[in-house]
């Protein structure tokens, strides 16, 4: 069980560390440059990156101690003849997330938001674009390379697709705590606790964590059958784009527009992405047969 030890070690690390620096990022940008954007920026912001640049460091030590020593272990394989998995991907999880934005649309929960300018919807789909390809590489090399990399070598597909897939939703719940009155010491800790309140929300839990729990469990199935985290970073990216961009292409068609049902802004937070995203893992099940022992 050393793997599962290992992987154990490595999130706590991550998280203490994060509550730990990030009080002392934060004094760092206010000294350094005070009045910035990044400065005024909410401190739950300051945990957030912390714990993300820690999770992308300690990537590596903990690939060393458990002797992983082959990027194409962790599916990081050249990318060259990965042209065709990563616009399959893509074109997959963009047509797949687009009819779920379009499903809410039809109904007459949403409607187009109009208004913006040309150059703004420019702007906003150039963002989109660039989180999908940025968001997509650093998640798929987090969660499936490394992650379900890491459960992968002592657990079988199901097992580990299902617990990387658990621990790639949750992390996309913590809440946006308001900002502290102070900043000292503790506040990382307080912060940290804050944000975890996230997980106790029903309302955000259903469908949202089943939905990204299916998502990650795809792209655990994308790595395991093609052997390389390029097909997920193509379907991963096709679902952020969508992510980004649906919150300023539309709006509630009313302030009593229904969204338990057909999800906020967010869009993985409705039933039709959900829907969506679960017909495609039915079509995909009967393969998952074939996903080789470890």
């Amino acid at each position: 069980m050393k793997p599962i030890r290992a992987l154990l070690v490595y999130l706590t690390v991550v998280f203490s560390g994060a509550a730990l620096a990030a009080p002392w990022v934060y004094r760092l940008v206010q000294n350094l440059a005070p009045g910035s954007g990044i400065a005024l920026q909410p401190f739950h912001r300051y945990v957030n990156r912390c714990l993300l640049v820690l999770a992308l460091a300690g990537l590596w030590p903990l690939l060393r101690f458990l002797n992983i020593r082959s990027r194409t272990t962790v599916g990081w394989v050249p990318i060259s003849g990965q042209g065709r998995n990563i616009r399959l991907g893509f074109a997959l999880g963009f047509a797949s997330l687009a009819l779920a934005a379009c499903l809410p649309m039809i109904a007459g929960a949403r409607i187009w938001q109009t208004g913006d300018g040309a150059g703004q919807w420019l702007q906003h789909i150039t963002n989109a674009a660039l989180s999908a390809i940025v968001v997509s590489f650093l998640e798929e090399l987090l969660f499936r390379g490394a992650v379900f990399g890491t459960l992968r070598r002592v657990h079988s597909f199901p097992s580990a697709a299902l617990i990387s897939a658990s621990i790639y939703s949750l992390v996309h719940f913590f809440d946006r705590p308001a900002p502290p009155a102070s900043v000292d010491a503790w506040t990382g800790w307080a912060t940290l606790g804050q944000m975890l309140h996230g997980f106790t929300t029903l309302h955000q839990l259903v469908p949202g964590f089943f939905t990204l729990a299916l998502a990650g469990g795809l792209l655990a199935w994308a790595r395991e059958r093609t052997g390389s985290l390029w097909f997920g970073i193509g379907l991963h990216a096709g679902w952020i784009f969508w992510l980004k961009a649906f919150g300023f292409l539309t709006r509630e068609a009313s302030p009593a527009a229904t969204t338990a049902f057909w999800g906020s802004s967010r869009l993985y937070d409705g039933w039709p992405a959900f829907g969506v995203l679960a017909v495609i893992a039915l079509f995909l099940a009967p393969r998952w047969r074939n996903a080789r022992s470890p």
